[in-house]
């Protein structure tokens, strides 16, 4: 039997570039399956530090919540140690391209496969359901998982309220827009697994939903 569908975690740890700034910072992996596939949501820093969270398994897909380097960095790399595709939505080219190059680019390459809002990504007979929430970036997107009743939130809502909208691409306004119409829809006691820090809950963050603004 292959087992119950978990979510495994870890913490990698590297820098972010945007802006002509570079930050240090500590990234959340998570990585969603049973014992004989997964699904692995971004990969920031280093391959060996996803594979520790993958083991053996087969992986199903690469998903990005978005493209800042923090969290798409190293996509490429764990794409040809475990033969699965890239996923992101379309709307985060210009930042996969500061980081990857694109078409013009002899060196450069891009994700495999769209996101798009709507669109289901199944593992280990469990669904992750796409939700486009931009603000932090035109693409970034939020990952659903009704029946592990948890959501993946990239960088768009942490512990304490939005994410970062100081840089290029970003809207604030756009952000709190996408939180309340598409992230405070999910139930109160949806877990809140994000890109940086502690774990929160969608009933926790209503309040902070108006206000604050992370650094990532």
């Amino acid at each position: 039997m292959a087992g119950t569908v978990r979510v495994d975690h870890a913490v990698s740890s590297g820098t972010f570039s945007l802006d002509g700034e570079t930050h240090q910072v500590d990234n959340n992996l998570w990585v969603v399956g049973d014992d004989t596939e997964c699904v692995v949501i971004d990969a920031p820093h280093s391959v060996d530090d996803v594979m520790a969270l993958v083991g053996d398994r087969a992986v199903k897909a690469i998903v990005l919540t978005h493209a800042h380097d923090d969290h798409c960095r190293v996509a490429p790399a764990l794409r040809e140690r475990v033969a699965a595709p890239i996923m992101l939505h379309p709307d985060e080219r210009p930042l996969w391209e500061l980081t990857h190059g694109g078409p013009d680019d002899a060196d450069g390459y891009l994700w495999d496969l769209d996101l798009a809002d709507g669109a289901v990504v199944e593992v280990a007979g469990t669904r992750l359901e796409v939700l486009h929430t931009p603000g932090h970036s035109p693409g970034a997107v939020c990952l659903h998982a009704p029946d592990l009743g948890c959501v993946f939130s990239g960088d768009t809502l942490f512990q304490g309220g939005p994410g970062a909208t100081g840089r290029s691409y970003s809207d604030a306004d756009v952000i709190v827009e996408s939180i309340r119409t598409r992230l405070l829809a999910l139930p109160d006691d949806t877990v809140v697994h994000t890109g940086h820090g502690p774990d929160t809950s969608i009933g926790a963050e209503r309040a902070g939903v108006s206000h604050g603004d992370s650094t990532t």
